[in-house]
Order: structure tokens, then sequence, then C-alpha cells
């Protein structure tokens, strides 16, 4: 078996998942120098504040991506279905990304929902990965 091309839709969720982690992390730095804050300070906690929010979207994608991995190494070694595997990769990415930008945009509801989204594509790949 092929790994890169029986789960390559998966390797490419896993890319872009890696492409939207340096996006945010160009970002906050971009927004921290605007900001002139100094680096190795804490930023305080206020969600008016933009470096508050890019910085927090930093810290909460770095908690979820070991599962995201993880869950993925799962699925191929236990040989679970490629395209529900992809299926669930692409929905944690792509709501990431939307993530994101609600929380980037400070849209709080619409934030917590999508991040549920990301969660139930988080434990889709697990349950996927354990019942192959």
């Amino acid at each position: 078996m092929d790994v890169a091309q029986t789960y390559e839709t998966t390797i490419y969720a896993l890319a872009s998942m890696a492409l939207l982690m340096f996006v945010q992390v160009m970002v906050a730095d971009v927004v921290g120098i605007r900001s002139k804050h100094t680096p190795g300070t804490s930023v305080p906690s206020d969600h008016d504040d933009l470096l508050f929010r890019v910085t927090r979207t930093v810290a909460n994608t770095n908690e979820t991506i070991a599962i995201f991995i993880l869950a993925i190494v799962v699925c191929i070694f236990s040989g679970a279905s490629p395209i529900y595997t992809a299926y669930a990769a692409w929905i944690f990415v792509l709501s990431r990304a939307v993530y994101t930008v609600f929380y980037y945009s400070n849209l709080k509801v619409m934030r917590s929902v999508v991040f549920a989204v990301s969660i139930l594509g988080l434990a889709s790949l697990l349950v996927i990965g354990i019942t192959a």
C-alpha cells in the first residue's frame, strides 16, 4: 500500500493546516510589531484588542494540532477509510480557517460554533481511526 497515494487528500489537509499555522504566526508577528508590543512580554487579556485575539488564535491552534496529527497517524496505521479520513481532516482544517477569520473579526458566537465543528472533525478522526 502506497500511503502517500492512498491518503493523498489527507496529506493535502495536513499541508494546508501547516500553511494556516504559518499565516497565523505571521499575522500575530505583524500585529505585534505594528502595536509596538515588546516580544516576550504577556499580552493583556482583552478580546477587544486585536493583538490578544491573534495571539489566542495561534495558542488555540497549538492546543489542538497534536491531536489532529496523532489522529491522522492512527487513521493511516489502522488502515482507516482514506475517504472518511480525508473528509474529517478537511472538516477540521476548514473549520480552523473559518475560526481564525471569526476570531480576528471578534465574532464570538460564530467563533465558538465553528470551534465546535473543528472539535467534531477531531472526534471523527479519532472514531474513524480507532474503529478501523
